[in-house]
């Protein structure tokens, strides 16, 4: 990007910044409109005691600020809503910093009992929680939707096999309870499956773009659509209530009606309402939108040059660089052209970064858990979006099209241990270390190729000295003999034939039925000195074929390129 280009994105910043926190949640229009339009005060006036509320978005993306503010206000005027059920499928928060998150509602009395995928980022709830005052409990992404879906049809459970195994199966953790003592027990085990489900929802309050003045609801131009249209007919099934906030008003186009009038109560119109973080609906950005063609070297580098001014993704370094590389030529090594790819956060981005500037990018059908089909997932704060979406579904939708069609994730890891099993929800024992899972326990149930990506050691001091690296530091060891908290399996994976990875900053592992297995080495690192002797777990290393030393463009990036060799 050219100076002017920084300049303006500075500016957007900055504008977004001093304003974040500007509302007016008793704000109506004012053209004369039917009563189903009113003031997001009015809107949440609505909302009785002890209702089950479900809250749509995710990340920075189609927050719906106003309802949280508004919801706040009533509250703390001494009129209630009091003692709150609130399901938010991915994570929500704004991590103790960015105002207009779900984290508006964490106040002791309102809410009793948070249901959510994605915990780590809603610091108000985990308070709560930690002190004893809040019910904690999760659930992996897609079986929340799915669940909000067969609600909305009159049913009230989904089986499945998601979480056989992990935290989730009672029979080896904890179930949905995250907190201790929790009264509510939302997934129960059923012979090989597992049966999900979840309090009957009251009230769905969530984003759109637009509405049309006869109450009709529209995405177009949106980021995401997450689980917007089930959790309205979920609430509407149960008789409950249906809130959404648009950012304007449009004329009527019925080949573009989103929800039609009679499946939404109330229509509240924010000016201020967001297409993403910092990017206001009405001022959208087309890279977003679905079939979108913006110039995509811009659009890169405009959203990274975002996140790194704005601290949201950690600073990379030479080695994490490295390793990007490494995951990348591990992912066309496994995996075939024409893939459908779902990509996580965490290094897992930096491996989709490798992926895009080789140019492979093109014969992979990337999608994100939150519904976007095709394009290029966007990064940090937009994590959820993407770039030049072919289109835009729902997130139910998505995650029943992984069933058939995922080939391959690329996700994180916390923890792994000798029986392959990765933590990837449980970063500490207190419940302000609680990640949640999200949408990892479904994507792997339906990937054939999984590969996990982080360090072999955290803390470690890793230098590159020409083109070999040198562990000068041990750090603490992230491969261990047993995780704090089993997210996936690796025993149950391998049973259901999958092909699991593990890509680190130091070497490549395979689960076999031997267990993990060393595949490559990064050079310059020594088997016995950098490896086995910082790990706890038990590391198979085969004689025939032996472990390979990576190629030096790997670690140098000079004269690196990927071509496909998987199957």
């Amino acid at each position: 990007m050219n100076l002017l280009e920084r300049t303006k994105i500075l500016a957007h910043i900055l504008r977004w910044r001093l304003t974040w926190d500007r509302r007016d949640t008793r704000y109506r229009p004012a053209e004369s409109l039917s009563e189903k339009f009113k003031s997001a005060t009015d809107a949440v006036a609505m909302i009785p005691d002890d209702a089950c509320v479900i809250a749509g978005g995710i990340s920075g993306n189609a927050r719906c600020s106003i309802f949280f503010w508004a919801i706040r206000e009533r509250f703390e005027r001494g009129d209630g809503p009091y003692g709150l059920t609130w399901i938010s499928v991915g994570g929500q928060g704004g991590r103790g910093r960015a105002p207009g998150t779900v984290e508006e509602v964490g106040i002791e009395g309102l809410v009793i009992r948070y249901i959510a995928g994605h915990t780590e980022t809603a610091k108000s709830m985990l308070q709560l929680a930690d002190a004893g005052k809040l019910e904690l409990h999760t659930m992996a992404q897609g079986e929340m939707t799915h669940v909000i879906e067969a609600q909305g049809r009159g049913e009230r459970v989904v089986r499945g096999t998601t979480g056989i195994g992990s935290f989730l199966d009672p029979r080896v953790g904890g179930g949905s309870a995250v907190s201790p003592g929790a009264e509510l027990q939302l997934i129960e085990a059923d012979g090989d499956k597992l049966v999900y489900t979840l309090p009957p929802i009251d009230v769905a309050l969530f984003s759109a773009s637009y509405a049309d003045r006869d109450g009709n609801i529209y995405f177009s131009n949106a980021a995401t659509i997450t689980e917007n249209i089930e959790a309205a007919r979920a609430a509407r099934h149960n008789g409950g209530l249906v809130c959404v906030a648009v950012s304007d008003l449009i004329d009527c186009d019925v080949a573009s009606i989103g929800l039609a009038a009679e499946e939404v109560d109330v229509i509240v119109v924010n000016p201020r309402n967001e297409q993403t973080g910092s990017v206001p609906q009405r001022k959208y950005w087309p890279m977003f939108t679905a079939g979108a063609t913006e110039d995509e070297r811009e659009a890169v580098a405009r959203l990274k040059f975002i996140n790194e001014t704005m601290h949201i993704t950690p600073h990379r370094s030479r080695v994490d660089h490295a390793l990007g590389r490494l995951a990348a030529r591990t992912f066309t090594q496994n995996v075939r052209a024409g893939a459908t790819v779902n990509i996580g956060v965490g290094l897992a981005e930096e491996a989709c970064r490798v992926l895009y500037d080789s140019g492979v990018h093109e014969q992979i059908t990337f999608t994100t858990e939150s519904g976007p089909y095709g394009g290029l997932p966007a990064p940090g704060i937009f994590f959820g979006a993407a770039i030049n979406p072919l289109r835009l579904e729902s997130s139910a939708w998505m995650f029943h099209h992984y069933r058939d069609h995922l080939d391959a994730a690329m996700l994180g890891f916390l923890q792994l241990d000798t029986a392959g099993n990765i933590n990837l929800s449980k970063r500490g024992p207190r419940m302000l270390d609680y990640v949640g899972p999200g949408g990892a326990p479904s994507i792997i149930d339906s990937a054939r190729t999984v590969l996990f990506i982080g360090k072999w050691m955290q803390g470690a001091k890793i230098r590159i000295d020409n083109d070999r690296l040198r562990v000068e530091q041990a750090g603490v060891p992230k491969i261990i003999e047993q995780v704090n908290e089993i997210t996936f399996n690796g025993q149950v994976g391998l049973e259901r034939g999958k092909q699991v990875f593990y890509v680190t900053d130091l070497a490549v592992l395979e689960l076999t039925l031997a267990g993990l297995t060393l595949r490559a080495v990064m050079p310059g690192i020594d088997i016995e000195r950098d490896l086995l002797a910082n790990t706890r777990a038990r590391i198979v290393v085969p004689n025939d074929p032996p472990p390979q030393v990576v190629p030096a463009a790997v670690i140098t990036g000079t004269d690196f390129h990927l071509r496909w060799t998987g199957a």
